[in-house]
């Protein structure tokens, strides 16, 4: 399939302003997350009366915006290069020359390439002139690009876009974890201080000297604050009049007393340097004069550097500080900032709620996500296959994060590990798992094994004398009123499929570890036969079978056959022509049932099993794969047989991928059919995007995994059973490419690429 090649057309590095910034932010995110699958190349626009940087890759083309001659010359120059499938332009009238930037529709006008436009500005009042050459650019353009509500709507009413053209996608944002906030703090020389900060190129429009005013009533207060003015003078600025806005600044300073209270860091920061500024920032002021600004990098950044933020009442300010995400004030107030500083800064729970808001409200837009985005408007205008992300690293940070001495604990608050709750059986036995794949799967290594060691004994303190496990313990070791009050059934079958699995994987644990799995496993063959619940069944088939590949005897196949049979009368008595299942309902965890009854054929050769397991698979599929995606099953209504059921999206759950990837693993290398890894890998590009949010389901910062999917955002949180059934389904992706199993359009399932960093 041929690589795609998309050529930016926009201000770039070295270039200092923000749009040049923003795209390298986004060029650096679609390689990132497309390699070997897309190639991208920068038309770098040149600045007025400067001569070009020199080009040096991505930058391939430079182009002169002011002068028409150029841009006419560089149309024709894409129209020649067969190579290029697509242009992008960034727009912001000061970009180009001529008339509310004209020289860019006469270079439009001659391109017979699709283009796509992002407007940066979008005015809300435009003269005549400035109404048509938007209208222009936009009549001309496959896809309109806006980065808020506002300029999507203002489009359609005031420039008359229709709707179906334009596509909102936010600006992108960079997430940034710091361990040890009080070193960050003195590594910056602002030990014991209260920080508030802004951050940008300076120019007069940016309305610093009203921060700079609130500080003298803040001080009064609070005489540890520090206000940080970070950034350089607008190279534009600075060429026309020099530093005259900073100096003034600087004077203003001087004449308050402010000398120790405020710092100007006169330099573009890097972005990393940039992110720990914000990361230590307590309160971020954004003073801007312009109440039609429609978006600020600078501003979103700081939101998903968990800042609390005061700012004036701009376009973006107002979509995104709604329901208490910040505070928004007055243009060029300075008591207002300042009352709402004190406030902020005597409220230390107050700025965390706001921290907590604004980490969640741009969590959806991080780079790689709106790189995502992206892609889908690239397949979108090409009318080409949907392409997702590479597979991401394997990685095990959250898994790490998540497990103390004792053993993983169930839930987070976004990444952090919450102990207020303590633990499950369940997730330490999942987690087992998932850690004996990475071993056979990778490879095995001391780390591994430590973790392997953990949950395992996590698992023999559940056990009770009488051979069965408890499912909940606190954070003080004790077994929590639960374990009395629910079914544990399913619980002890996870266990038992836990330390099958473990044993199974005896090549690659330590003799210690599999020993003590035996041990526990052998506590558990008097109380099997006993289960009734389905799922408890086929959790406890799946361990019977891992064990049977281990050691031969001591029951394992006679009770995997009782409870076979068990679970295929269950199926006899509730399936009828229409409704092929083992109960009146689809809930949770649904595809280990039709598993456990074709590893139950494998053992038994009854090929009324592997009838079973083949319908009900089927039929499971039917209500849980479309063409193009999986949509999963509901926790908040499940799936009933006999109710209407309910079209609203949400409540989907990473447990529901995994278990469902396990399953056509198994049957793809029982069957060798390949339409079940075709499933398989349909199912894991949930993760990556494919699902009603078109957003990323697993975190690339913390390698962890949201909890849920719901209507309308992410579930921030990264507990336990989500980032572990994450993990066992990222693994399960390495045999898939063990494979070698090349996609064709041979039927009505559209072909997902997925690479390999």
């Amino acid at each position: 399939m041929k690589i795609r090649t998309l050529l930016f057309v926009t201000s770039y590095p070295p270039r200092e302003c923000g749009i040049a910034t923003f795209a390298q932010d986004l060029v650096n995110a679609m390689n990132k997350n497309f390699a070997g699958n897309l190639n991208i190349e920068i038309a770098a626009l040149e600045e007025m009366g400067k001569p070009a940087n020199p080009k040096e890759a991505p930058v391939t083309y430079s182009v002169n915006p002011f002068d028409i001659d150029n841009c006419i010359e560089f149309a024709q120059q894409i129209n020649d290069n067969d190579k290029i499938d697509l242009v992008c332009f960034e727009h912001e009238f000061g970009l180009y020359g001529g008339e509310y930037g004209y020289n860019l529709l006469a270079m439009l006008s001659l391109l017979d390439k699709p283009f796509v436009v992002r407007f940066h500005t979008v005015l809300p009042y435009p003269d005549l002139k400035c109404t048509k050459v938007v209208s222009l650019i936009s009549a001309l353009a496959a896809k309109v690009l806006v980065m808020t509500r506002s300029s999507a709507e203002i489009l359609q009413q005031v420039y008359h876009v229709p709707a179906s053209k334009i596509v909102h996608i936010p600006h992108g944002t960079h997430a940034h974890i710091v361990e040890d906030l009080l070193a960050l703090k003195k590594q910056y020389n602002l030990e014991g201080k209260q920080v508030l900060s802004t951050f940008g190129l300076l120019s007069e429009n940016k309305g610093i000297e009203t921060a700079i005013r609130a500080m003298k009533d803040i001080v009064k207060h609070y005489p540890d604050a520090v206000y940080l003015i970070l950034g350089k003078t607008h190279p534009v600025v600075c060429a026309r009049e020099g530093e005259k806005y900073r100096n003034s600044l600087e004077e203003l300073v001087a004449s308050l007393g402010l000398q120790k209270h405020v710092r100007f860091v006169n330099s573009y920061l890097s972005l990393n340097t940039l992110l720990d500024y914000l990361s230590l920032t307590d309160i971020y002021l954004f003073t801007s004069k312009d109440p039609h600004q429609a978006v600020s990098g600078t501003f979103v950044y700081a939101m998903s550097a968990g800042c609390a933020v005061i700012s004036t009442s701009f376009v973006q300010a107002r979509e995104m500080l709604e329901d208490g995400a910040g505070c928004l004030i007055d243009f060029n107030n300075a008591d207002q900032l300042a009352a709402n500083a004190l406030k902020l800064l005597g409220d230390p729970g107050l700025r965390q709620q706001m921290s907590s808001a604004a980490i969640e409200k741009t969590r959806s837009s991080i780079w790689e996500n709106v790189a995502l985005a992206h892609m889908g408007v690239v397949s979108e205008v090409l009318a080409a296959d949907k392409l997702l992300p590479n597979l991401p690293p394997p990685y095990l940070d959250h898994i790490d994060r998540m497990t103390d001495e004792f053993g993983m604990l169930q839930f987070s608050k976004h990444d952090v590990p919450d102990p207020e709750f303590g633990y499950t059986l369940d997730d330490n036995a999942r987690a087992l798992i998932s850690m004996c794949m990475y071993s056979n799967e990778l490879k095995p290594s001391s780390f591994i094994h430590a973790l392997c060691r953990k949950y395992i004994s996590f698992i023999g303190y559940c056990q009770k004398p009488s051979g069965k496990f408890f499912n909940y313990v606190d954070i003080d070791g004790e077994f929590s009123a639960m374990n009395e009050e629910v079914n544990l059934e399913d619980a002890n079958g996870r266990a038992i499929w836990a330390l099958g699995y473990a044993l199974s994987s005896h090549r690659n644990l330590p003799f210690d570890a599999v020993q003590d799995c035996l041990s526990l496993f052998r506590q558990s063959f008097h109380w099997m036969e006993s289960l009734s619940s389905p799922r408890a069944i086929a959790f406890t088939i799946k361990g019977l079978y891992y064990f049977l590949q281990y050691k031969q005897g001591e029951r394992a196949a006679e009770i995997l056959q009782i409870l076979a049979a068990k679970l295929y009368t269950y199926y006899e008595e509730e399936a009828d022509e229409n409704w092929h299942w083992y109960e009146a309902y689809l809930t949770y965890g649904n595809a280990v049932l039709p598993e456990s009854m074709m590893i139950a054929y494998l053992v038994t050769g009854n090929e009324a099993y592997r009838k079973v397991a083949e319908e009900s698979l089927a039929f499971l599929c039917s209500k849980t794969f479309t063409d193009s995606h999986m949509k999963l099953i509901s926790n908040k209504t499940w799936y009933h047989r006999d109710t209407a059921q309910p079209s609203e999206d949400g409540g989907e759950q990473s447990i529901e991928v995994a278990y469902t990837m396990l399953a056509m693993n198994t049957f793809y290398n029982i069957t060798k059919n390949k339409s079940y890894l075709e499933k398989m890998r349909l199912a894991f590009s949930w993760y990556l995007g494919n699902n009603h949010l078109k957003q990323l389901v697993y975190n690339p910062l913390t390698y962890g995994c949201y909890d849920g999917l719901e209507k309308n955002n992410i579930n921030q949180n990264q507990g336990a059973e989500s980032t572990v059934c994450y993990l066992i389904a990222r693994l399960l992706m390495e045999q898939w490419n063990k494979h070698k199993y090349v996609t064709t359009k041979q039927n009505s399932l559209e072909p997902i690429r997925l690479g390999i960093n």
